[in-house]
């Protein structure tokens, strides 16, 4: 957490001597209309809709206890490791550009150029679960499908769809004007990452002899990790994420990592072994949407796998801009 100098502790006090306080104490007392602020799951009264959404958090952040592969009753064994929705979710879903899932629920139905289909929430949540959890679908009438979409949808409460809250995704860095380094990634790995996620990037396990009790810092590659068709295999994703949320303490403003050094450190964890998505090549049906930094082919512009995972992007993106321009041009899309 950042300081405050005296200086500055001096203007606060200026400014707020500077402005007249209100002398009702309604006016006092009453909140600010306008800022949306994280609803309180422990505020839910105590019926079915609360234990809904209360069991929806529990598996965000206790996913390898509930539906993990050594989950109690192998039918609910959905998860094909060890992590939680909460490890790329942070803070339960609710930290801006920690991925968060508050105000997705009225974005969906919507079209996914991935499936080149409209897919809905539940599709959405299966994408995770098969990718980033390595895992098999829920089905969307089992409990637990229906506990996710209600804390999914209870994040989004007080929200409209016409003023979506900013923060969602992971950020938006600029562009490197080179290839992300894997080997310069190493080296920033070592110094800032290390230490939580391990030398061999298996994680710090809560219970190194039980897995099932998930890990205090995940594992970033490996068998326990997401696959290779996941959204946190792209090296755009990644990076954005590290910079914005790593190492632990850091947010959107106060980064603690340069934008170069996210960009490489992400590299270095990309270039790492992990669990393989069958069935990748039949991604973006259409090529020309598939972004550009999907880590597997085919492609359409014409630019090699390497090019794809570690960039540069500029490249790439004016390429995909000049064929979907004459595709257009043609009456082609």
């Amino acid at each position: 957490m950042a300081r405050v100098s005296a200086r500055s502790g001096v203007l606060a006090l200026l400014l707020a001597a500077s402005i007249p306080l209100p002398t009702d104490s309604a006016e006092i007392s009453a909140p600010d209309s306008s800022v949306w602020r994280i609803p309180d799951v422990g505020a839910l009264p105590d019926d079915a809709r609360g234990e809904q959404i209360r069991r929806g958090r529990e598996l965000v952040t206790q996913t390898y206890a509930l539906i993990g592969p050594d989950a109690p009753q192998p039918a609910d064994r959905f998860a094909g490791n060890n992590l939680a929705c909460g490890d790329c979710h942070l803070e339960a879903g609710t930290k801006k550009f920690g991925l968060p899932l508050f105000g997705l629920y009225s974005a969906f139905p919507r079209y996914s150029a991935r499936s080149g289909t409209e897919i809905s929430i539940e599709d959405r949540i299966n994408s995770c679960m098969t990718r980033s959890m390595n895992g098999r679908p829920l089905p969307t009438d089992s409990p637990q499908m229906q506990a996710l979409v209600a804390y999914v949808k209870f994040l989004a409460s007080d929200m409209t769809k016409e003023e979506p809250l900013p923060g969602h995704g992971a950020g938006d860095l600029p562009d490197l004007d080179r290839a992300a380094e894997p080997a310069r990634g190493e080296r920033i790995y070592e110094q800032i990452c290390r230490a939580c996620h391990r030398q061999d990037g298996g994680g710090l396990p809560r219970d190194p002899q039980a897995l099932a009790a998930g890990y205090a810092a995940p594992p970033l590659w490996g068998d326990q990790s997401f696959n290779d068709g996941a959204g946190m295999a792209r090296l755009e994703t990644m990076a954005n994420f590290v910079h914005s949320n790593m190492p632990p303490g850091a947010d959107y403003l106060n980064p603690r990592i340069s934008v170069e050094d996210a960009w490489d450190a992400a590299a270095y964890v990309e270039s790492q072994p992990r669990p393989r998505e069958a069935g990748l090549d039949k991604d973006f049906p259409d090529l020309l949407d598939k972004p550009v930094d999907t880590p597997y082919g085919p492609y359409a512009d014409g630019f090699s796998e390497a090019e794809h995972k570690y960039g540069p992007f500029a490249p790439i993106r004016a390429e995909v801009a000049r064929l979907k321009a004459e595709q257009e041009k043609s009456g082609a899309r």
